[in-house]
């Protein structure tokens, strides 16, 4: 049933593929000829009931507003999460959802409140597939929101006032970080944390923790035993409060695809428990599987379900051999329970993770060990916290308090595991895929000399079909939390600064066009940008901008055109609007922020006009980028007459105006700033003489260490905690 309602809707090819599968297997265990219909038919019970489901919930309302302004009232299905740009957060309109877009800080809004909103409603991209998978109909660009009234009702309305009263409870008293983090790990609901923090958590493999998931129905299930136990009441009393208790938490903590699945398993074990009867692993899960698909049969194409299901299959297998590994090897029960399970499902869920976003990472489990003995009493505290807090807040308060300790050292794990050297790194998901398959294989298996060889064989097999089939994988990582890395990309004779910061990105101009500006984005570790820069209408600036709007999402586009009116400006323009990419004009005063960066707008002045035919270079864009510790400053084609009246004070890092071209002001703009590097972002062999023997002898004299693409390739700047490191790419 569970095969039939994931892949049986996807085409008539595949099912006859699986009944082709199912008679093979049926005829092969030689199983009765009644057996074998029943198994058809239930293959094909489950595809025609996914294809109906589908066909109900794909029914949309909306489609002649697409396009168009509209005003509704929306529920909200989650609490808006900040951005560099502003928040977000799903909701339903005329009960089908839309993800609403905006920009500032959000009312202080909760899941269920309902909200008057006006805007446009544009329509998905093919960029926003992770979208289309959770049925969101479309995106809405929000102009005003208003409060209708405070939640909905019925008993969704009552699950929000319950979850309303645990949120200000479990907030009470903590600081931000530990604050979001503990309403993370009890209900399910990361959007309180900081930016910084739901990164590091992500980088370090304990992402897991604030997704509420087995291990918070289990903790569940013990708080409630415990609880009975004390109040000395029957078994069968604490298993029916125990099954109340699963029922209500799993839409309290969002009903997400991994607290679902979560959900059927326990209720699953407890009803076995109330009938005395035999509980199984994995008679639970492919119930599981089968509740959610039918509940949601695109739910399998949702990340969130293949690491739950990943996981939860893989401690099925590996727990035990790798319990009984570790303590062969003299590892006390206190370590190799923890370690087998975290291995296990680090075993399983890494492919997943991969395979959907590109990367892995390298101290989870480390990590995970270090966090186990801290998740269990964080999750109580807070789950009696939530349900005191029903009462009373303050009442609640000694229970956050005495959970700050541990929610400090979690967060104090997160942030030094992800600053750690190549805490995450990009990977190939067939190359995880095979070594984790390859090493389950050998915990299965390879433990006996019969099965050592093989298994082995087998593992190198299977690396290496993967590393011939993914290629040479050039791409970068992201930098750790807390670093900033800035990459003056080799796209010849022209300008593309990348800007990267606690998981964000931003492209200050694009190169010229055919420059392979988007491979380069690509091997920095970038497939979005939160920003695009144009600094100003010149082909050497914006000329790859199409490129770069047509092959990844871009939040918006800085446009310092100035009004200019040229090709390659217009296609991107043209680029822009056909991806629905905000186009901002921008000016002196104007500020993004970025991470930990901050990107100042410092010239040209608000409201100034260029004269007809005036230079576009005077006009550029020249942008001031602050970090703790890093003052940059981006000057475009902008040459010392522009930067002189601008009273910049010293900086860190500069980049060379126009190329490095003759300035006679140079020598006193650098004795003013004082920079200690440099970078001339110019072409090899160019035909202007780039960069001019006046510019490098500035430089020179002033003693800053120059640094140049044509000679030095792609120029990589990063601080971290050491400072500020120089890696040319030759």
């Amino acid at each position: 049933m569970a095969t039939g309602l994931a892949l049986a809707w996807r085409s008539p090819l595949l099912l006859a593929a699986l009944l082709l599968t199912a008679c093979v297997v049926a005829l092969s265990a030689r199983l009765p000829s009644w057996l074998l219909l029943a198994l058809v038919a239930t293959v094909i019970t489950g595809g025609l009931f996914a294809d109906a489901r589908l066909a109900a919930l794909d029914r949309s309302q909306l489609r002649g507003l697409i396009g168009h302004a509209v005003q509704s009232d929306v529920t909200l299905a989650q609490a808006p999460r900040l951005s560099s740009f502003g928040w977000s957060a799903v909701g339903k309109m005329r009960g089908e959802p839309v993800l609403i877009r905006a920009n500032g800080r959000p009312l202080q809004l909760a899941i269920g409140q309902i909200v008057n909103v006006a805007g446009s409603l544009r329509p998905l991209e093919q960029g926003d597939r992770w979208l289309a998978v959770q049925h969101v109909r479309a995106i809405l660009k929000l102009r005003s929101i208003e409060i209708v009234r405070r939640q909905r009702g019925g008993l969704p309305g009552f699950v929000d006032s319950i979850r309303a009263r645990a949120t200000v409870a479990l907030s009470k008293q903590l600081p931000p970080a530990e604050a979001g983090l503990l309403r993370g790990m009890t209900l399910g609901d990361d959007s309180a944390m900081p930016t910084e923090l739901r990164d590091a958590m992500r980088r370090s493999g304990l992402g897991h923790l604030v997704a509420a998931s087995g291990a918070n129905v289990a903790l569940l299930v013990l708080l409630v035993f415990a609880c009975g136990a004390a109040l000395a009441a029957p078994r069968s009393a604490r298993l029916a409060f125990a099954l109340l208790a699963v029922a209500l938490y799993v839409p309290l903590a969002g009903s997400g695809a991994s607290i679902q699945r979560a959900g059927v398993m326990g209720a699953a074990g407890l009803v076995a428990a109330l009938a005395s009867r035999p509980s199984s692993r994995w008679y639970a899960l492919l119930l599981a599987a089968v509740v959610t698909l039918a509940i949601d049969p695109l739910a399998s194409e949702q990340v969130g379900w293949q690491l739950s299901f990943a996981a939860v299959a893989a401690i099925g297998l590996l727990a035990s051999p790798l319990r009984s590994l570790f303590e062969s090897r003299g590892a006390p029960p206190l370590i190799s329970e923890p370690l087998a399970l975290t291995a296990a499902a680090t075993l399983g869920s890494a492919p997943v993770a991969a395979a959907a976003f590109g990367t892995l990472s390298l101290v989870s489990l480390p990590a995970n060990l270090a966090a186990a003995l801290l998740v269990a009493p964080v999750t109580w505290l807070g789950m009696v916290a939530a349900l005191v807090g029903q009462l009373s807040s303050s009442l609640a308060a000694p229970l956050t308090w005495l959970a700050y300790w541990p929610l400090s050292a979690l967060v104090a794990i997160a942030r030094f595991s992800a600053a750690l050297p190549a805490a995450q790194v990009n990977a190939s998901g067939p190359a995880v895929a095979a070594g984790c398959l390859g090493l389950a294989v050998l915990v299965r298996f390879g433990r006996g000399r019969r099965y050592a060889l093989a298994a082995g064989a087998l593992f190198a097999l299977l690396l290496g079909a993967a590393v011939i089939v993914s290629g040479r994988q050039t791409a970068l990582a992201a930098p750790s939390v807390g670093t900033v890395r800035v990459s003056f990309l080799d796209v010849g004779q022209g300008d593309a600064t990348l800007l990267q910061s606690d998981g964000h990105a931003a492209l200050v101009d694009s190169g010229p066009p055919g420059s392979g500006i988007v491979e380069r984005l690509r091997q920095s570790g970038v497939e979005r940008l939160d920003l695009l820069v144009a600094t100003h209408a010149q082909a050497d600036h914006l000329g790859g901008a199409d490129e770069v709007l047509e092959a990844m999402p871009v939040a918006a586009l800085l446009d310092g055109r100035d009004r200019v009116v040229e090709s390659e400006g217009k296609a991107m323009e043209a680029s822009a609007r056909r991806h629905n990419v905000p186009l901002i004009a921008a000016a002196a005063g104007d500020v993004v922020k970025l991470g930990s960066l901050r990107l100042e707008i410092v010239s040209p002045a608000a409201g100034s006009r260029a004269a007809p035919g005036a230079d576009p270079n005077q006009r550029a864009l020249v942008i001031l980028v602050r970090s703790p510790g890093l003052r940059l400053l981006l000057t475009a084609d902008a040459e010392s007459d522009v930067l002189a009246p601008l009273g910049l004070s010293e900086i860190d890092v500069l980049k060379v105006s126009h190329h490095g071209s003759a300035d006679q002001g140079l020598p006193r703009l650098l004795g003013r700033l004082q920079p200690r590097i440099a970078v001339i972002e110019v072409g090899a062999g160019n035909s202007y003489g780039h960069p001019t023997a006046e510019a490098l002898d500035a430089l020179r004299d002033a003693g800053v260490q120059t640094w140049r693409t044509d000679k030095d390739g792609t120029v990589r700047i990063e601080l971290d905690r050491a400072g500020l490191h120089v890696q040319p790419s030759t």
